[in-house]
């Protein structure tokens, strides 16, 4: 009986406590709705501008956008650059599918394989190359855009 009381009150508390009206979801705005909404000004702080705009430029600035790759390759010793070509020839040989990066990175040379939007990407070509590379790793880098497919329909 409390049950059936409890939910009664809820019930009846529901009813009065909706305070809008719903209009049909199609509904086209008449002309003062529209003359309304081009009358309409947005004031903000001038700092949120400065924000937005430190933003794009740096967007601008970064070559790429974020993404992940997979290290093959890294070393610091005299040889490495010679290295890190043929460590980068040698996985042209095997896989040519993927793209192949050297970086220095003082005094570092590193090859890193791949543009991987998803680190679930990068897993998948580290899965495949362990046995070859077992040093490999997955890493968060600046990756090229990716090239759109046209579309095929």
């Amino acid at each position: 009986m409390r049950i059936l009381v409890l939910f009664l009150a809820v019930f009846f508390v529901a009813q009065f406590a909706c305070a809008q009206d719903f209009v049909g979801v199609n509904a086209v705005p008449d002309s003062a709705s529209v003359t309304i909404f081009d009358r309409l000004q947005v004031e903000r702080d001038p700092v949120l501008d400065k924000m937005l705009d430190w933003h794009i430029e740096k967007n601008h600035e970064k070559e790429g956008m974020d993404g992940f790759r997979v290290e093959i390759f890294f070393s610091s010793k005299m040889d490495a650059k010679e290295q890190a070509l043929k460590t980068k020839v040698d996985f042209l040989s095997e896989y040519p599918e993927y793209a192949v990066h050297i970086k220095f990175v003082a005094p570092n040379f590193r090859v890193r394989v791949g543009d991987f939007r998803t680190k679930n990407e990068a897993w998948k070509l580290y899965k495949k190359i362990q046995k070859e590379y077992p040093t490999a790793f997955v890493v968060p880098d600046v990756i090229n855009f990716p090239l759109l497919k046209p579309n095929s329909k």
